[in-house]
């Protein structure tokens, strides 16, 4: 059985939400209650639902610009480049 959410434990949870880190929620709410890993993902994505009704304004928006999908897409760009270069050679 899943013993209560300490306090510190609930605000730690709460603010890696905010952060977008919910494998860090889930391992938090894991360490305060001693829940399975499904039962702790469960509670989470219902934490955060209501915190996403309720707080909207806390999260914080991904960055534009940052993760390997601009890489990608840059590298592509740099290989095209150079084959249309080398193409008009």
């Amino acid at each position: 059985m899943n013993k209560p959410i300490p306090e510190d434990k609930l605000a730690r949870i709460r603010e890696a939400l905010f952060r977008g880190q919910k494998i860090e929620a889930i391992k938090l709410y894991r360490e305060g209650t001693d829940a399975r890993l499904a039962d702790a993902k469960t509670a989470v994505e219902k934490l955060e639902v209501e915190l996403r009704a309720a707080s909207p304004e806390k999260f914080t928006a991904p960055a534009s610009g940052k993760g390997c999908l601009g890489v990608v897409v840059m590298a592509c760009a740099v290989v095209v480049a150079g084959i249309l270069w080398f193409v008009s050679k």
